[in-house]
């Protein structure tokens, strides 16, 4: 039988951000790893970079990908990287 194309290793997840205070008219868009930022004021975006890369950082730790991870997980490497 042929491999679905939901098999485990066909999953893809993606952190998203959208920042939304933007006023000096800047498009700013961030790619990386697991992570597609867009918007947002220059400090707005700095934040969500950075927060996007301390989580793959704790992900490369724990030794799993994003798709791998609960949403409970999920939200608490937010929290522990974003500081809050």
């Amino acid at each position: 039988m042929a491999a679905s194309h939901n098999d485990n290793n066909d999953k893809k997840s993606l952190m998203m951000g959208i920042g939304l205070d933007n006023e000096d008219g800047h498009k700013r868009v961030t790619k990386g790893d697991n992570f597609y930022l867009v918007g947002g004021s220059e400090e707005t975006h700095d934040r969500m970079t950075e927060t996007a890369i301390k989580v793959n950082e704790k992900l490369s730790v724990k030794g799993k990908a994003l798709h791998e991870i609960s949403r409970k997980e999920f939200i608490d490497l937010i929290h522990e990287a974003s500081g809050k």
